[in-house]
């Protein structure tokens, strides 16, 4: 497997990034953003906008979720056979100026929720597809950290501030500024096209390797697929108890959970810019198995807090393992599938079946003696569960090429 051209100076003619630098990060802090502000505000749109009750916005998120799903395995893949990931960019600022407009102008709920399925699912692939443009491209493993800085940036500022809008100029005020992110969206793509045009990948070949059939019954593969599978359950688990542990076991006013998440997602844009060097000096995949450990330090400390201290001090460590497991799982996936647009597929999809699997770890691990605090408990045994499959893969890939 091997992407082409694999490295930018291969053919020793000095190429270079096809587009200026500041571009693909300015097109993830838009997409970012526009994320930051739609997901978050899809239930409250929805009971708001259509009176949708629980059950009604718990089937429209799971029918969302389930077309993303579907769309994020089918056109980054479809696009590696061409080479180009930046025409499906374009057409996912289409569909999200569509669903926006959709949205806010929808009259019935079914309507509001075909719109979430039909352009919805295919508009949330677009930060998939940067992250495949890059590696295509020849960006290095620090480029694609700075990258996903960048995209992490973005949510760190995003729900306050469309939670600001809503606030101030009513639910619709959201749809129509992610509608306007859209157009500047579509804009800077159609700048990154003409730049990729005069550059030297313009006429490099499509990536090779495996397809999705017989990649994902690669060992390998399928290895990387149950552990990130783990850690997503784990990471999404663990974000849904924060507020309840806090109020329920801790005590605390709710303020507390939001100043925890808050300041890990601080804390995780600096240790991503680190975490790029790291990665290149050592290899994506032992610092995956560090960021775990301290991932399972986090756990285990949360199971023993009493207090605010250790909670808000606790999220260094895990902010360690998120900016680990979602910056740094990329680039391995990228390394072992070889395709950047299934690579980016894969990787992304494992963090949506973890966010499924979380729902029965909350419910175990709730359910105990340490009540949420048990859910971290369970959170600790995913991470050994995962990072332990990382282990012995490693050991087993070692001892056959020594072997050979």
């Amino acid at each position: 497997m091997s992407l082409a051209p694999a490295d930018p100076h291969a053919s020793g003619a000095g190429l270079r990034h096809p587009s200026p630098r500041v571009l693909v990060p300015v097109s993830a802090l838009l997409w970012g953003t526009q994320f930051a502000f739609l997901n978050p505000a899809i239930g409250i749109i929805l009971v708001a906008l259509y009176g949708a009750d629980a059950r009604e916005v718990g089937i429209a998120l799971a029918a969302y979720n389930v077309s993303g799903f579907v769309s994020t395995l089918v056109v980054p893949s479809r696009a590696d056979r061409s080479g180009d990931y930046l025409r499906p960019l374009l057409w996912c600022g289409v569909f999200t100026i569509a669903l926006t407009t959709a949205l806010a102008l929808a009259t019935t709920l079914p309507l509001a929720v075909l719109a979430l399925v039909a352009l919805g699912g295919p508009a949330g692939i677009a930060i998939g597809l940067i992250f495949a443009y890059q590696r295509y491209t020849g960006a290095s493993v620090e480029q694609i950290m700075r990258t996903r800085a960048v995209f992490s940036f973005a949510w760190v500022g995003g729900p306050p501030l469309a939670a600001f809008l809503m606030g101030f100029f009513g639910n619709r005020s959201v749809l129509w500024a992610v509608a306007g992110l859209g157009l500047l969206g579509l804009g800077l793509t159609r700048v990154m096209m003409r730049a990729h045009a005069r550059s030297a990948y313009a006429d490099a070949p499509p990536p090779t390797g495996e397809s999705m059939g017989r990649a994902v019954r690669r060992p390998e593969v399928l290895v990387l697929l149950g552990a990130f599978v783990a850690f997503g359950a784990a990471l999404s688990a663990a974000v849904s108890a924060v507020p309840l542990f806090v109020t329920q076991e801790l005590g605390l006013d709710i303020e507390w959970g939001g100043i925890a998440l808050g300041t890990c997602a601080a804390l995780e844009i600096p240790v991503l810019m680190v975490l790029g060097r790291v990665t290149a000096r050592f290899g994506p995949r032992r610092v995956v198995v560090a960021g775990s450990s301290l991932g399972l330090a986090y756990y285990l400390l949360m199971t023993v807090t009493s207090g605010p201290v250790l909670l808000v001090a606790g999220q260094a460590l895990n902010a360690v393992f998120i900016a680990t497991m979602s910056g740094v799982g990329l680039t391995l996936f990228q390394d072992v599938v070889g395709r950047p647009g299934l690579a980016s597929s894969l990787f992304m999809n494992t963090t949506r079946v973890g966010a499924v699997v979380s729902g029965p770890a909350i419910a175990l691990g709730g359910s105990g003696g340490l009540g949420y605090g048990g859910v971290f408990a369970v959170c600790a045994l995913l991470l050994v569960l995962g990072s332990g499959t990382l282990v012995v893969s490693g050991v087993g890939r070692r001892r056959r090429a020594r072997a050979r």
